[in-house]
């Protein structure tokens, strides 16, 4: 029983956005619910065309279903809405190419807990696991790492990982200002939490290879994603610093 004064118990929400993932839905599902059974989910249906939506009820699973395909900036801004709505304290980002592993959350809750950070990254590059890039990707992602370590005033060493853990002030910013734009969802994502006075920090797992999808490893895609990186982490420069007002009790 919950005490008159205490602080309200946590209820954590899984968003899990997915265009068209008839085929791979259910089993990330099982996969979630099999290591965070505490947890609740929602799959945000990004204007799937398939069976994403019918999969994902019929395991018992909310669906919010987008009329377009909005990207996954986008379906996540849908995904923080609702936790705000149904009033949810810790909102965790997760993807459904495979590569993020359920069974790793609890290192970000852990440092969630412990360093009382708004948002934490679940980082590939951070001592565990032997997960690589290399080339002009590697490159990208050095620097992303370089500057916005600067932003934030920590380490951080994986700045595109589409794995986070966010707390109530950051999922009231995000449910307002989550970018769309392709990369926003990462390295804009981290600098409009720092710019808000939000504090960042990282937490190491293990990531395996995405289970579905093309990566970008031919030299061509590689050089775009060099190009692209840089344009959103200037783009994302350009922001205003502003203070987030503290959201009433």
């Amino acid at each position: 029983m919950q005490l008159l004064g205490d602080p309200p118990a946590h209820r954590r929400l899984v968003v899990l956005p997915a265009w068209n993932e008839e085929a791979a839905i259910g089993g990330c599902l099982e996969e979630i619910r099999g290591a965070l059974p505490d947890w609740d989910v929602v799959v945000v249906s990004d204007g799937s065309t398939d069976n994403t939506s019918v999969v994902a009820r019929s395991m018992g699973v909310p669906v919010i279903d987008l009329p377009f395909n909005l990207g996954v900036g986008g379906a996540r801004r849908a995904g923080f809405s609702y936790a705000i709505r149904e009033g949810y304290t810790e909102v965790l980002q997760i993807d459904a190419d495979g590569q993020h592993d359920p069974a790793e959350v609890h290192h970000l809750v852990d440092v969630m807990a412990e360093t009382q950070a708004d948002v934490v990254i679940g980082a590939r590059f951070a001592g565990r696991g032997d997960y690589s890039v290399t080339g002009p990707r590697k490159w990208a992602m050095k620097l992303l790492s370089s500057v916005l370590s600067r932003v934030c005033g920590t380490r951080l060493t994986d700045t595109t990982s589409g794995l986070k853990l966010c707390g109530p002030r950051a999922n009231a910013l995000y449910a307002r200002e989550y970018p769309a734009e392709y990369l926003g969802d990462t390295v804009e994502a981290i600098v409009i939490a720092a710019r808000s006075g939000l504090v960042v920090r990282q937490a190491g797992v293990v990531m395996r290879e995405r289970a579905g999808g093309v990566p970008s490893h031919s030299p061509v895609k590689a050089a775009i994603f060099l190009i692209r990186a840089m344009m959103a982490l200037a783009i994302a420069l350009t922001r205003p610093e502003k203070v987030l007002e503290q959201e009433s009790s």
